[in-house]
């Protein structure tokens, strides 16, 4: 009876805290590769697995195939594939929590943006071509045109943009916005966007950090590196990958920059996740979280690498301690 009872005051608290979250509109832009992975950095799909663990938490607008990394290529089928492995595990996860999204939504929200693959030519980086080869006038894509929509809706919440390649769809529909609609028009647009640079892919980066001081980015050129090595390939393998369902299973156990836990896209979605447990508010990146600690650029909407990799560590027993709960939710 006692056992019983425990069982029940932790559902009662788990569904307090999760009526307590906070519905962050979130959209994941990503150079997305086929698994295993041929083309790109393998730590796209390990921080694809984590993201959807926690897509309870958030109002997914959007998953976007976007071009960065080597092969600079756009390829949603490489993410409509990961669904496919979500689809065999959301069930159990529903279990959980209601509010996990069905795999039938996720695909009707998985938009392709362009890469090398569509006749356009990107190179990998910054300071490597003019911004105006990628981007302007007959470029916009499915991506571009979604990140618009989703703006355009009549929801007062900002939408919080996590680029894990290079931002070149944002850059689009930005580019778009401010050729067809009035100064005060696109000020409104850049108000309800919310942008997090992991690193620098591709000549729309700095375009977007030189042109629009009042846009909200958070550019993290080292500071996401803290996530780097969160744990070893040990313990990717017995808490995630092995014997946890086929989207545990996908979960590469190396990356280019080493074995285990990498995951470098996801301090942009894991501040996200502290804000929602307290830890942080979301709209100043200056706050200690999970996904780091930044300085914001005096006179801008920018913030800034400030004390570096190890603002994401410190955190590092929480966010595994989490993830690894989660995994286990993928069981019957």
């Amino acid at each position: 009876m006692k056992k019983i009872k425990l069982m029940l005051i932790g559902c009662v608290i788990l569904l307090i805290n999760q009526a307590a979250f906070a519905r962050y509109r979130v959209m994941i832009s990503s150079d997305f590769p086929p698994f295993p992975v041929t083309n790109s950095d393998p730590d796209d799909v390990q921080s694809m697995v984590r993201f959807l663990l926690y897509t309870n938490e958030f109002d997914v607008e959007g998953l976007i195939a976007s071009a960065g990394t080597y092969g600079m290529v756009a390829e949603k089928k490489n993410i409509l594939a990961v669904l496919d492995k979500y689809d065999q595990v959301d069930e159990n996860l529903r279990k959980r929590d209601a509010k996990y999204p069905t795999a039938e939504y996720l695909r009707s929200v998985t938009y392709e943006g362009l890469g090398n693959n569509h006749n356009i030519k990107i190179i990998w980086g910054c300071n490597k071509q003019p911004w105006t080869e990628i981007i302007g006038e007959g470029r916009d894509s499915e991506a571009s045109n979604a990140i618009i929509a989703a703006a355009d809706k009549p929801d007062p919440r900002p939408i919080y943009i996590c680029v894990w390649g290079g931002p070149r769809e944002i850059a689009q529909a930005i580019w778009k916005v401010q050729n067809t609609r009035s100064k005060t028009e696109l000020d409104e647009f850049i108000g309800k966007l919310r942008i997090f640079l992991i690193a620098c892919q591709d000549a729309t980066h700095d375009w977007l950090m030189e042109n629009f001081p009042n846009l909200f980015i958070i550019e993290s050129k080292r500071t996401y590196q803290g996530i780097f090595g969160a744990d070893n390939r040990s313990w990717a393998e017995t808490n995630i990958i092995n014997d946890h369902g086929p989207l545990g299973a996908i979960y590469p156990p190396r990356a280019i920059a080493g074995e285990g836990v990498i995951e470098g896209d996801s301090p942009s979605f894991l501040y996200l996740i502290s804000a929602n447990r307290g830890i942080n508010d979301p709209e100043d990146p200056t706050q200690p979280g999970w996904g780091g600690e930044y300085k914001r650029v005096e006179s801008t909407n920018h913030y800034v690498d400030g004390i570096g990799p190890s603002s994401i560590s410190k955190w590092s027993k929480d966010f595994q301690a989490e993830f690894k709960e989660r995994a286990d939710w993928m069981l019957p």
